[in-house]
C-alpha cells in the first residue's frame, strides 16, 4: 500500500541533524537529538491526535499510545525507532529522489564524484522500477533510523484514520543514543507499559532480527616517556609504538574486513596519540557468550603481560559489556518471533533471519524484560555517504506493522 505522507515526512526528518555524540557527558548525548524528539516528533504525534504523547526525561524517549479498537484484552504491543544518526556528517542533509530506477545504472550522489554502483552494491539490482532515496555525497542520509521514525508515525496515522481496523493498545517509543549504544540502558520498561515490542531499525524487506552479536567495548590509555630523540636510547618509551605492539598481538584475521556470517572480531575504531600518551578504542563482537568472554580474557592477558614487562601499569585498560545476543532470551518467546513471521508471510515477503552482525536497542531491552526483536525499515548502506533507502521498502514496513497489529488482536481473541 502507498502512504502519501510517508515520503514528505521522511524527507523532513532527515534534514534535521540529530546526530548523537559518544564523547558527550549529557543525556541524551546531544541537545539537537533531544530537540528533534521534542520539537518535531512530539509535534507531529500531537497533531495526529495520539494519546499520552509525552517526553520521559529519565529515558530520553518520546512516548505515545494508540488506543485499542477492540473490547477485549490482548497483550500490549510496542514499536520503537531511534531518533539519532551515526557519526558521519549529518549537517545540511540534502536528500535526492531517484524515481523509477532501472536496476543497472550508477546513481550519482549530488555534485560529487561518488556513485551508488550496483556492481559494488548489488542490492540495488533488486529495486528496478522503484524509488531510491540517497543523500548528496557529502553527508549520510539518516535513514538509520529515520526510516523507522517516519514509518512509526505513518503507521500511527494510518490506524487513527482507519478505526475499523481491529487492534489492541499499542505503545510507541522514539529513543535516543542508539548509535552510541547508551540509549537503551536508560529505557523505562515499566513506564512504557508494553508486554513485548519490536524495534524498526533493520535493512531490506524480509529481514527479521532475533539474533545479534554479543558485544563489549574497551579502551586503552598508554603512558609513554618522551625524551629528545637524540638521547632516547634506553630512555624513551613511545606510547604510539606500545599501541602498535598491542594491536599486533590480536588475531590478524579476526577483524571486520576479514570476517562474515557468524565470525566474531576485534575492531580498532580510534587510535590517537603522541610519544608521551596514546589512546585506543576497540569494540569486540561474538555471537556466542563464551566466545565474547574468551576475547575479553585475551585482551586482559595481553595487557597484563605487557605491563609486567614494563614493571608498571603503563597500559590502563577499561572494558565493559554493551549488550548480549538476544537469541538466548527470545528462544523462550518464539510466539513473538512467530507473530512477525506470520505478518511477513501474509505480506508476501521472503523471510531472512540470518543473525545480524551488530546489535539494536532490542538487544538490551530484551535483557531488561521487554522482549524485542527487530523488523526491517528499508535502510541500506548505513553510516556513510553511500546510505540509501527505497520508498517501496518503507511502504512495506508500514504494511507489516499494520498486519502485526491485527494479528495480535486475532490470535489472542
Amino acid at each position: 500500500m502507498e502512504y502519501p505522507n510517508l515520503l514528505p515526512r521522511f524527507l523532513k526528518y532527515v534534514q534535521v541533524n540529530s546526530r548523537s555524540d559518544e564523547h558527550s557527558s549529557r543525556f541524551p548525548s546531544t541537545k539537537r537529538e533531544e530537540d528533534f524528539q521534542k520539537q518535531v516528533i512530539m509535534t507531529d504525534l500531537k497533531t495526529l491526535g495520539l494519546n499520552d504523547v509525552h517526553y520521559n526525561q529519565k529515558s530520553g524517549c518520546v512516548i505515545a499510545e494508540l488506543p485499542a479498537t477492540i473490547d477485549y484484552d490482548v497483550p500490549v504491543m510496542g514499536f520503537l525507532a531511534h531518533s539519532d544518526t551515526a557519526d558521519f556528517n549529518s549537517e545540511n542533509v540534502n536528500p535526492q529522489i531517484h524515481r523509477n530506477y532501472d536496476g543497472k545504472s550508477k546513481i550519482k550522489l549530488g555534485d560529487y564524484e561518488f556513485y551508488l554502483d550496483p556492481e559494488v552494491f548489488p542490492n540495488l539490482k533488486n529495486y528496478q522500477g522503484q524509488t531510491i532515496i540517497t543523500a548528496s555525497g557529502d553527508t549520510l542520509l539518516g535513514g538509520d533510523d529515520k526510516c523507522g521514525v517516519a514509518e512509526l508515525v505513518t503507521f500511527a496515522e494510518y490506524l487513527l484514520n482507519h478505526p475499523e481496523i481491529k487492534h489492541g493498545k499499542i505503545r510507541l517509543a522514539f529513543t535516543p543514543d542508539e548509535e552510541i549504544g547508551t540509549g537503551a540502558s536508560h529505557f523505562d520498561v515499566d513506564e512504557f507499559g508494553a508486554d513485548f515490542a519490536f524495534t524498526v531499525d533493520g535493512e531490506a524487506p524480509g529481514k527479521l532480527d532475533w539474533g545479534t552479536f554479543s558485544a563489549a567495548q574497551f579502551e586503552l590509555d598508554i603512558q609513554g616517556v618522551n625524551v629528545h630523540p637524540a638521547v632516547a636510547k634506553e630512555q624513551m618509551i613511545n606510547a604510539i609504538q606500545i599501541g602498535i605492539d598491542f594491536h599486533n598481538q590480536l588475531p590478524h584475521e579476526e577483524v571486520p574486513e576479514k570476517t562474515e556470517g557468524r565470525q566474531g572480531f576485534f575492531h580498532l575504531m580510534n587510535f590517537k596519540g603522541t610519544v608521551d600518551n596514546a589512546h585506543l578504542d576497540y569494540i569486540i563482537r561474538d555471537f556466542e557468550r563464551d566466545g565474547l568472554e574468551k576475547r575479553k580474557a585475551l585482551i586482559k592477558e595481553i595487557v597484563t603481560k605487557m605491563n609486567e614487562k614494563f614493571g608498571t601499569e603503563r597500559i590502563k585498560l577499561k572494558m565493559w559489556d554493551q549488550y548480549y545476543n538476544m537469541a538466548d532470551e527470545l528462544a523462550k518467546r518464539m510466539d513473538i518471533v512467530n507473530l512477525a513471521r506470520e505478518a511477513y508471510k501474509s505480506e508476501g515477503l521472503p523471510i531472512n533471519e540470518d543473525p545480524v552482525r551488530g546489535g539494536t536497542d532490542g538487544s538490551q531491552l530484551t535483557y531488561m524484560g521487554l522482549p524485542c526483536p527487530n523488523l526491517f525499515a528499508g535502510e541500506e548502506n548505513m553510516h556513510g555517504r553511500y546510505e540509501y533507502t527505497v520508498l517501496e521498502s518503507m511502504y512495506k514496513a508500514v504494511d507489516v506493522m499494520v498486519k502485526m497489529a491485527t494479528l495480535n488482536a486475532i490470535n489472542n481473541k
